[in-house]
């Protein structure tokens, strides 16, 4: 029994990041050509980090680590994607993938979200030469 418990939370967490992944490719075609204004800006990054606390770490974890409700953030092609694609997520949602919309944040506050997914985590960073 536990081990067809595991085997689902691994099908279930690979299903999640290849949802993700699509949904990053759909918002990259409609928005990839539109550039952060606050990127590699660390006031705004300080401040997406206090965003993503409270309005994300709910579900995609306070390390940007996943969870059994959304996938990890701490990924490479997060940090690569076009940030008009991160900011099409935050802005549009996706509810068929759980992902709700974050519409109700102004404008100025997705950006610094954005910025703070596109920075390389502290921890991945220092261990790194």
């Amino acid at each position: 029994m536990k081990r067809a418990t595991v085997l689902f939370l691994i099908l279930l967490a690979a299903d999640a990041r290849e949802k993700e992944a699509a949904l990053l490719q759909q918002a990259a075609a409609l928005a990839a050509k539109q550039a952060n204004p606050l990127q590699h800006s660390e006031p705004a990054a300080r401040a997406g980090a206090k965003l993503f606390a409270h309005e994300c770490a709910a579900c995609h974890g306070a390390r940007r680590e996943g969870s059994q409700k959304a996938p990890p953030l701490d990924r490479a092609d997060v940090r690569r994607a076009p940030p008009g694609a991160l900011f099409w997520v935050l802005r549009n949602g996706a509810l068929r993938h759980g992902m709700p919309s974050f519409a109700h944040l102004p404008e100025l506050e997705r950006w610094q979200i954005v910025t703070f997914l596109q920075e390389v985590p502290e921890a991945k960073s220092r261990s790194q030469p």
